[in-house]
């Protein structure tokens, strides 16, 4: 069976964001940047499931800038088995929108014929939560969202996720999206060996056009604010000080 996880390039989670000056959004000047997360979950437990003998092939496939192959070829030393690059921007900081994205992966999908498609559930830049889903509609596939344990048994998954009130358990029939959470796994470092073998491994880099696929944003960011800095704790020596603070001063009561 063969796996696609789609991979996005943010921000490395390290890094403190800057605003831009005149508000238009993140400045990504200088900025180390790395694989999202949630995807990085999604790419171990591919690796994970071919260990199994589960999966027998693991493409990555990235939507974005040129750079975005250098977050392929994490994915690759990692244990992907081949990557696939589409360019549909030359501004990094232009984001490709949820929907022009699962449009893309919908393509690639129909190329490769996948048995499985693992995405992380949210990029951390711009918490959308929606391309997985998008992408099971597009296909016409079954979907477990917010994996916190996957496993693959024949032409089903069983996948237990994370829900408001615990746990839930879902069977889905195969091919089928999955999008992981952050409790499903935890990613392992790629050895210096496998990032040089990374390097010989094919990384095909094709264009959003040659897909078909408008990439033009639907949506215009208005402003982009920082948050607002929190005021120092004060401590309360009563109950009905503590009351009357709440009342008076903060106005939840």
């Amino acid at each position: 069976m063969k796996v696609l996880v789609p991979v996005k390039r943010v921000i490395d989670y390290n890094v403190k964001v800057r605003v831009r000056a005149d508000g238009s959004g993140v400045d990504l000047a200088n900025v180390k940047m790395s694989m999202n997360p949630f995807d990085e979950i999604a790419v171990e437990e591919a690796i994970r499931l071919k260990e199994k003998g589960v999966a027998s092939e693991i493409v990555a496939v990235s939507i974005g800038v040129k750079q975005a192959a250098e977050t392929l070829r994490t994915a690759l030393a990692m244990g992907a088995d081949r990557a696939i690059l589409i360019v549909a921007a030359d501004d990094v900081h232009q984001d490709i929108e949820p929907l022009a994205v699962a449009k893309l992966l919908a393509a690639v999908a129909k190329d490769e014929a996948p048995g499985l498609i693992l995405c992380g559930k949210q990029a951390i830049d711009n918490d959308m939560n929606a391309t997985g889903q998008m992408l099971a509609a597009l296909l016409g596939w079954a979907q477990a969202t917010f994996a916190s344990e996957v496993k693959v048994e024949g032409d089903h998954a069983t996948v237990t996720r994370e829900v408001d009130g615990g746990l839930q358990t879902v069977r889905v029939k195969l091919p089928a999206i999955v999008t992981v959470d952050l409790r499903l796994n935890e990613p392992r470092y790629a050895s210096l060996p496998n990032i040089m073998k990374a390097k010989k491994k094919p990384l095909e880099e094709k264009t959003a056009a040659e897909y078909g696929v408008d990439v033009a944003p639907r949506l215009k960011v208005v402003k982009t604010v920082e948050p607002a800095g929190r005021k120092a704790g004060v401590r309360v020596k009563s109950v009905d000080e503590l009351i009357a603070k709440l009342k008076d001063e903060a106005g939840v009561l």
